[in-house]
């Protein structure tokens, strides 16, 4: 709504400067085709002025997971933020916080993380914050899951995409397989992730 009144009363000023134009020309030599033209404009304008203006988008952050041969990998969600321009500063979505199993998200399982309304304009990045409680089972062995940075800066994933007016879902496709790396000391976790 914000800025739409000023918007409606420039419109509103060409359609009556149009229509001043059409009252002083009406004995003149245009054809009335060109009349019609000129009124249909100022109209289109009116209308134009009257449509609401949306400074918000919906977004919704979806997880799911590849096939893998581990048993569990456990990760702590504690936020999920989004960066709407390279400029704009991070903005919170409300999150579904806790720890996730990501083997049980696979063929097609997805989990809704995070959604909320976000300035409208190019979604750059989305950043998971990740608590400590993240593990991985495997060969019936729950091991600690180490993740760089998560509780810091966090997990980013970039998207540069334009949002919509509608509801705009970016499911994150997470590759355990690919992910997960068995070090001396210990798994560690650099996630590779598909954005659908």
């Amino acid at each position: 709504m914000r800025g739409m009144f000023p918007r409606f009363l420039r419109n509103f000023r060409l359609a009556l400067y149009f229509g001043t134009i059409l009252c002083h020309l009406r004995q003149n030599y245009f054809p009335m085709t060109l009349k019609l033209s000129i009124a249909a404009l100022a109209l289109g304008l009116l209308y134009m002025s009257c449509k609401k203006e949306n400074t918000t988008v919906p977004v919704k952050v979806l997880l799911t997971d590849n096939p893998t041969a581990y048993e569990e990998v456990n990760v702590e969600i504690k936020e999920v933020k989004v960066k709407i321009s390279e400029d704009s500063g991070w903005v919170s979505l409300p999150t579904n916080a806790g720890t996730y199993d990501l083997l049980k998200l696979q063929n097609g399982v997805t989990t809704p993380i995070a959604a909320g309304d976000v300035p409208d304009g190019v979604l750059k990045e989305i950043r998971f914050i990740l608590g400590s409680n993240n593990t991985i089972k495997a060969n019936g062995q729950v091991s600690p899951l180490l993740i760089p940075s998560g509780s810091e800066s966090g997990l980013k994933i970039k998207i540069d995409k334009d949002l919509q007016e509608t509801l705009n879902t970016f499911t994150l496709d997470f590759d355990a397989a690919l992910s997960i790396k068995e070090e001396p000391d210990g798994y560690k976790l650099r996630p590779v992730i598909r954005i659908k």
